[in-house]
């Protein structure tokens, strides 16, 4: 697969991390769609998920979907480590081959506020938008900066990484590294066989029970279930740089909005910080952000100006908090989010 060119960087110079760890030359890739009015106050920040680069994600922002261009300035950054923005497969030079440093919510949210208030001149979003680990991004974005998030929809996401989330990702990253071409903590070629096998863990993971038992993969196409783990899921990292997902399994892992300085690791205290109308949206079957985490932060959100959980009414699992061709779920995810834009905020 080509690699996208149609976006741009922002440049964020020599940043010290939160491990304590230097980038001397951290990049943040972006796209952005639609215009940014007078008083720049129609702003959607919709950050990347897992693996995931702009080109991924950018199908849910349509004429007439509540990710408008036509009504709303809408932008997308990628996340570090996804090949596009500062990532181990475009680092190396910069790195002079140091190790390419970990990277958390807490150091990658400053940077995409850098940009947009560095670049653009914004300073009120209203909404920030994320699936996944673009979700955990848009908790972190309502916990650090309560005054510039109007509003956050939460899509399959979670405030912090569970253990049981944790754990899932141990057994994707087990997958992959059992590949020979882990040597000394690197990938040093490309390891189809690592890729190939981490695809079949994440499919019993990211599908719900009763989307294979119904078999649900029928109503895209495919013929038998191998046809479906086959064509879905045996491909589905193999145009990703491997050293890159291990990166962003790290930042998934490592997520918290409490573990920062602002906090201390006090979790209800970050929770509490949240000003924004929040919209909690976990998929009813989704196996590693579960209902339950977003039920037990909802009471959490005590300074909010609203919260409510909506969630999604699927068999899709994880994915029906990305529901390409799943027209069901893509219309009640905008149905939901046009309705948080148009409360107050």
């Amino acid at each position: 697969m080509n690699t996208p060119s149609d976006y741009q960087i922002f440049e964020a110079g020599d940043v010290l991390l939160q491990s304590g760890q230097r980038h001397p030359r951290l990049q943040l890739a972006y796209k952005t769609y639609g215009t940014l009015n007078a008083a720049k106050d129609n702003v959607i920040l919709y950050p990347t998920s897992f693996a995931a680069q702009h080109y991924d994600t950018e199908w849910l922002i349509a004429p007439g979907a509540a990710l408008d261009p036509e009504r709303y300035f809408i932008v997308i950054p990628n996340l570090f480590g996804n090949g596009l923005s500062s990532s181990p497969s475009n680092s190396m030079e910069t790195l002079a081959d140091a190790p390419y440093p970990n990277i958390s919510y807490h150091d990658a949210i400053p940077i995409q506020h850098r940009l947009l208030t560095e670049q653009f001149g914004i300073t009120r979003l209203a909404l920030v938008y994320g699936w996944s680990m673009g979700g955990m991004q848009a908790y972190h974005w309502a916990a650090r900066y309560p005054d510039m998030v109007a509003r956050a929809a939460v899509v399959c996401g979670s405030a912090r990484c569970s253990p049981f989330n944790a754990v899932f990702l141990e057994s994707v990253r087990a997958a992959l590294t059992t590949d020979p071409a882990f040597v000394d903590g690197r990938f040093v070629s490309k390891p189809s066989a690592g890729l190939r096998a981490m695809g079949r863990v994440y499919a019993g993971w990211a599908m719900s029970h009763g989307f294979y038992r119904d078999e649900l993969w029928r109503e895209a196409g495919f013929t038998s279930l191998e046809d479906y783990l086959t064509r879905s899921w045996d491909v589905a990292f193999a145009h990703r740089d491997a050293n890159n997902l291990l990166a962003q399994l790290w930042t998934w892992q490592n997520g918290d909005i409490s573990r920062c300085d602002a906090f201390r690791g006090d979790f209800r205290k970050a929770m509490a910080a949240i000003k924004a109308r929040v919209l909690l949206m976990p998929g009813q079957t989704d196996n590693y952000f579960q209902v339950g985490d977003n039920e037990d932060e909802l009471p959490l959100l005590t300074s909010a100006r609203a919260a409510e959980l909506c969630p999604i009414p699927s068999l899709h699992g994880h994915r029906a908090g990305n529901p390409v061709k799943i027209p069901a779920d893509t219309a009640f995810i905008n149905t939901k989010v046009s309705t948080l834009l148009a409360a107050d905020a």
